[in-house]
């Protein structure tokens, strides 16, 4: 089978890897990918937008398979846009179509399917520029800190946790009239804020049938000790050590249960992955969002824990048919450790050659934003490279992404030395 991956990330390096394990797979391809992409596939320079391109790519190398690594294109309907085109309805696409993505793409629209399905959520009011004065009334009625969320799409960066109330009023105003994250804080969602540990889990579903994923807990924050700006992530953990037999049930019965019923009830054709946000307050689990693919850094560490065929799963999934197959998960645990460039998650320098990538270690590698020049491999992105390990426990596993990160270099070059301090 010929496949294709849209993306060009540390998500779509670690999809690479892994599908190209699978004797299933004949040729791969990816849509833009980086330097690590191009070491197991054929990269091509398509943007992840541009599906007439794709479409051309797609039919000029027997493509059967499309596996959409980024929300960008599934928001934007790139499933809809295979179905409807009679040379591409044959192809299998992973992810789901523009209405059930919008799960992703929408925080209100995400917000009234929980509350629809009586899934554990925070409590939550939307409002619009008409009505910034009944948010601000809302503001008065809630208590600090406040959690401001643009409605859209606004690539990682739309969501203020404000202590003070005056401070949440002024940035109200600001995403509302001002447009402070343009389209995507047309609407923007107020909801209270849950005091709790963060961790992700991951479903494959064909919209009827599902396999779970090992949970991940993933770093978000610049600094050490979670300080500083957010960012896209610094590093991850999977399994996660808090998650016991009895809050794993919690989250299957009262969320994914109720996730996988809802889009069923909702109508909402969904064949690809349900990234869910949680919150562990006390002893429950609440849902923070739903992302509509796969996370990143998670992915790094998930997949090396999959020992299925890739190929065989995601056919399963395009077919309706994952009620035939059940995940078999490695037993150690995987860290990945994200290398990113200096100034990042602000202004930062592209270009800088990488060294210290061909020397031997037991940890992988996963390019996220990397290009090549010629034989040389340069940094092309905020976040730069994920340094993945298996072992015993995090610990150990973390100890070896260390050891492997001491032989990398590149100019600025930056990374979180204290993941897991809160394990």
């Amino acid at each position: 089978m010929n496949i294709l991956i849209i993306g060009a990330g540390g998500r779509e390096h670690t999809f690479a890897w892994k599908l190209a394990q699978s004797p299933k797979c004949n040729q791969l391809f990816v849509a833009p990918g980086n330097a690590g992409t191009a070491q197991m596939a054929t990269n091509l320079a398509i943007g992840v937008n541009d599906f007439e391109g794709i479409k051309s790519a797609v039919i000029e190398n027997n493509i059967e398979m499309v596996v959409v690594g980024p929300e960008d294109p599934l928001v934007n309907g790139i499933h809809d846009f295979f179905l409807n085109d009679k040379a591409l309805k044959s192809v299998m696409v992973i992810g789901p179509r523009e209405q059930a993505a919008q799960l992703e793409g929408s925080k209100e629209f995400a917000k009234e399917f929980m509350k629809a399905n009586n899934i554990p959520t925070a409590q939550y009011a939307s409002f619009t520029a008409a009505t910034l004065d009944q948010g601000l009334v809302f503001l008065n009625q809630m208590k600090a800190p406040y959690v401001l969320k643009a409605d859209g799409l606004a690539a990682g960066k739309g969501v203020l946790i404000i202590n003070d109330l005056t401070e949440a009023k002024t940035q109200l105003k600001e995403m509302l009239v001002d447009e402070k994250f343009g389209a995507a804080s047309k609407t923007v969602v107020i909801e209270e804020f849950l005091d709790g540990i963060e961790l992700s889990c991951f479903v494959l579903t064909d919209g009827k049938n599902f396999v779970t994923f090992p949970m991940a807990k993933d770093y978000k924050r610049i600094g050490e000790g979670d300080t500083g700006l957010n960012t896209g992530g610094m590093g991850a953990i999977s399994p996660v050590p808090f998650v016991t037999p009895q809050f794993e049930q919690k989250i299957h019965e009262r969320i994914v249960l109720q996730t996988i019923a809802g889009f069923e009830k909702g109508d909402l054709p969904f064949q690809g992955f349900v990234f869910i946000g949680l919150i562990k307050v006390g002893e429950d689990p609440y849902v923070i969002e739903y992302n509509v693919r796969m996370g990143d850094p998670e992915t790094e560490v998930v997949l090396p824990l999959i020992k299925n065929d890739f190929v065989d799963l995601l056919t399963a999934t395009a077919k309706g048919e994952l009620n035939t197959q059940s995940i078999e998960v490695d037993e150690r645990t995987a860290t990945t450790v994200m290398l990113v460039s200096g100034g990042y998650p602000e202004a930062y320098a592209k270009g800088k050659i990488m060294a210290g990538l061909d020397s031997t270690s037991s940890s992988i590698l996963f390019h996220a934003g990397t290009q090549l020049d010629g034989d040389k491999v340069l940094t092309s992105g905020g976040r730069v490279m994920a340094v993945t390990s298996l072992a015993g426990n995090f610990k150990e596993a973390l100890n070896h992404s260390y050891a492997t990160i001491e032989n990398i270099s590149f100019e600025g070059m930056n990374y979180r030395k204290d993941l897991g301090f809160d394990l």
